[in-house]
């Protein structure tokens, strides 16, 4: 039985989740030590590992999956033969972003998956109207001359006439669900606000923020 060209195949794997690894952690904005207190894993470990220097084992690849919120065989690379999922491309953007388109509809809602780095606020405005969705991290939103700060499972609309930034509100990175479509595609709200909530309601045109 000829085994040269698993073996080939199996050390190609193992060579490319060193590389994968460490440019899943710069495009969060982690630091080795950040991932290590999370992750439990050392720092020279993770450095070795992302080097090549160590052959990534489960105990280290289960741990590093959870911290960056991905699939297991996204570490891997399993083949893709007979996988139904849409592998998505995603685009590095300046300072460690990563923007990942998840529609193509021209004039319409458009929906993006974006990991944010932190960054120096710089408002802007432009025609439109924007939904964020934090997935994780905490997100900070400066409207004009108020300042909101959104934790995961937070929702803020917004029309982008008004100045506005969004970004980290730590040193962490915020991963978040964003939409954007023509002025007037506002959302209809069919939910009232939490009863759990005691911050009062606030005044219309700031986003609203539901948990």
């Amino acid at each position: 039985m000829n085994t040269g060209s698993g073996d080939a195949e199996l050390e190609q794997i193992l060579d490319g989740i060193g590389p994968r690894l460490r440019r899943l952690r710069r495009e969060r904005g982690l630091t080795l030590q950040a991932l290590a207190t999370t992750t439990g894993i050392s720092v020279s470990t993770l450095s070795r590992v992302e080097s090549g220097h160590r052959r990534p084992t489960l105990d280290l690849l289960i741990p590093l999956a959870r911290a960056h919120r991905v699939a297991l065989d996204q570490l891997v690379a399993a083949p893709a033969s007979g996988d139904p999922r849409v592998h998505l491309r995603p685009l590095h953007k300046e300072r460690g972003s990563v923007l990942v388109p998840l529609t193509q509809y021209p004039g319409r809602v458009q929906v993006f998956k974006q990991v944010l780095a932190p960054r120096q606020p710089e408002l802007v405005t432009h025609e439109g109207y924007e939904w964020l969705y934090v997935l994780a991290g905490r997100l900070r939103l400066i409207l004009g001359a108020q300042d909101f700060t959104l934790r995961p499972g937070e929702v803020a609309e917004f029309d982008t006439s008004e100045p506005h930034w969004f970004g980290p509100a730590d040193t962490s990175a915020v991963e978040i669900l964003h939409l954007f479509g023509p002025r007037g595609d506002q959302a209809v709200v069919r939910a009232g606000p939490s009863t759990t909530d005691p911050t009062p309601p606030i005044a219309p045109n700031p986003p609203s923020t539901t948990a």
